[in-house]
């Protein structure tokens, strides 16, 4: 399943996004833009996101470079102090990284990403913005990548939450049981 442009924009309206955030990912600051500006998120701090939503999207998921990166654009021009927590959090993974596999993140092939997510324990942390560092890695970084994700269109397809019960979607929808 190939994650689009829309998917990147639904999942920008469901952590509410205001239109001008909305506007600088409309206005073309994708991954394969000409223009310079980045907003308020370096290269490496999206080199890295990238590289967690590798690990963490599963393997039917195709192309997230572009979501991932539009969607972070997204989010950090509709808020800075936002935007700051996810670059401190992923210079942490970054130094976690170099510190262990002397390497950054992203640099890492995807079996020792897991690996060291799994090592710092990341994966079994609360998510806490005001927590450690790895509690910050957790919720700046793993939650809103999975945010993303599954409050995309595409991603909740994928999940098979594109309707849950209780919410609009016709007759036909709370008359069939749960899809397996």
């Amino acid at each position: 399943m190939e994650l689009t442009r829309r998917d990147a924009l639904a999942a920008l309206a469901a952590v509410g996004v205001t239109g001008g955030a909305l506007a600088f990912a409309d206005r073309g600051n994708g991954p394969d833009s000409t223009d310079a500006s980045t907003g308020p998120l370096d290269e490496g701090t999206l080199d890295a996101l990238v590289a967690a939503a590798d690990v963490l999207y599963p393997s039917a998921v195709t192309d997230s470079e572009s979501f991932v990166t539009e969607y972070a654009r997204g989010r950090a021009a509709d808020d800075d102090a936002h935007a700051t927590e996810v670059v401190e959090a992923t210079t942490y993974l970054d130094d976690y990284a170099n510190a262990w596999y002397d390497a950054d993140f992203a640099a890492l092939d995807p079996e020792t990403r897991d690996e060291a997510l799994r090592r710092m324990r990341a994966d079994t942390a609360d998510p806490d913005p005001d927590g450690t560092d790895v509690e910050r890695v957790r919720y700046y970084v793993i939650n809103d990548l999975l945010f993303a994700l599954y409050t995309s269109p595409t991603g909740a397809e994928l999940a098979g939450l594109e309707n849950p019960p209780g919410y609009p979607g016709g007759r036909e929808s709370y008359q069939r049981g749960p899809q397996s």
